[in-house]
């Protein structure tokens, strides 16, 4: 069957690669060049997500600690495994007692497929591992494991999985409408393929609307994050003073990447990091290490828009799950997280094999 891909990002690649497996011919179309816009600008995490479990999300962390080690089995030179300090202060929000149920279930969920269990660190064992975390009030660290990537390298080593599972790949080619029959416009003319595959990200509901579809609605989440100075080998997740989000310290190339925030914002705006973010990032840095950053020590920024599932009026709470939707021939995939786009293809693969 040939079906349409549009959108190059990690989603639409790894969607493409399952249903090449699956079968199908294949084409994949990006309006610019693979893996440049929301793919890139994330937190450099493969992760099962602590704080989803907070949320009640508990099949999403389950999915995503099973997919973390799959991307660190077969992209080694790309991934690897990163040891993250939860410090823990007398005023910490969060009680001892419940981040180790937490980190239990964490490490419970990844079963036989895990990276390293957790354990508590001592205040004296937590400076030793991050020297610069303030020593004022602090009670210790839990230390657990996750993943890092190269997120742009590791998507266009998922382009060639695509190539070589036979994916036609088209970039600079936008996408203007898509119709319900299974006709897609392009700038050059009009083509027909017996499904339309829309995980466009963050432009999926704008590509609907355009093309007279009805489209359901989006979160669109800006995420910030700032490059600082290395500061440690070890990454830190954080609670910011004051509120239950999360903001971690990690190292990444030779740099602490710092971040995220949760903006909403119209998707025609600027996707930057605005001098209220930077503060605000800047302000968690300056809570627990010593000295404060300034921004004249910034080494860079970057941003991202993330397409989460409507329905929560905190956009930090909103879902990481993603869903599917058909009209006519037109699939749509809202949602979705980086670590957890492989098992999203699977998924989706299935679907366009149930309906037709």
């Amino acid at each position: 069957m040939q079906i349409a891909v549009v959108g190059g990002g990690i989603n639409g690649l790894c969607s493409a690669w399952q249903l090449a497996l699956a079968g199908h011919q294949v084409t994949l179309f990006e309006r610019d060049q693979l893996m440049q816009a929301t793919s890139v600008a994330s937190s450099k995490l493969l992760h099962g997500g602590l704080r989803y479990l907070e949320q009640g999300e508990f099949r999403l962390v389950r999915e995503a600690l099973q997919e973390r080690r799959w991307w660190l089995k077969k992209a080694p030179q790309l991934t690897r495994r990163l040891p993250i300090l939860y410090p823990l202060y007398q005023h910490s929000q969060r009680a001892r007692w419940q981040l180790k149920i937490g980190l239990w279930l964490y490490d419970s969920f990844a079963g036989k497929k895990g990276i390293g269990r957790h354990r508590w660190l001592t205040a004296v064992q937590t400076l030793r591992c991050s020297p610069q975390l303030k020593a004022e009030g602090l009670l210790g660290a839990y230390l657990f494991f996750d993943g890092q990537m190269d997120d742009q390298k590791l998507g266009l080593w998922m382009a060639e999985q695509c190539r070589k599972a036979g994916v036609n790949i088209v970039e600079h080619s936008p996408v203007l409408k898509i119709q319900p029959d299974g006709e897609l416009q392009l700038t050059g003319g009009k083509l027909k393929f017996a499904s339309i595959i829309n995980v466009a990200g963050p432009w999926s509901s704008a590509l609907l609307q355009q093309s007279g579809l009805m489209a359901a609605p989006l979160d669109l989440v800006r995420g910030s994050h700032l490059l600082l100075p290395a500061i440690s080998r070890y990454g830190h997740m954080l609670e910011v003073p004051g509120e239950r989000r999360i903001v971690f310290a990690l190292p990444y190339q030779q740099q602490c990447l710092l971040g995220t925030t949760e903006v909403r914002q119209p998707l025609d705006d600027p996707v930057q990091c605005s001098p209220a973010e930077r503060d605000y990032l800047l302000g968690v840095y300056a809570h627990y290490f010593t000295p404060a950053a300034t921004p004249e020590q910034l080494l860079g920024s970057f941003a991202g828009v993330r397409p989460l599932l409507a329905g929560s009026a905190d956009a930090s709470r909103a879902s990481r799950e993603y869903q599917f939707s058909w009209q006519g021939k037109i699939l749509t995939v809202s949602g979705g997280k980086w670590t957890t786009a492989r098992a999203l293809g699977q998924q989706l693969a299935a679907e366009v094999n149930r309906q037709f």
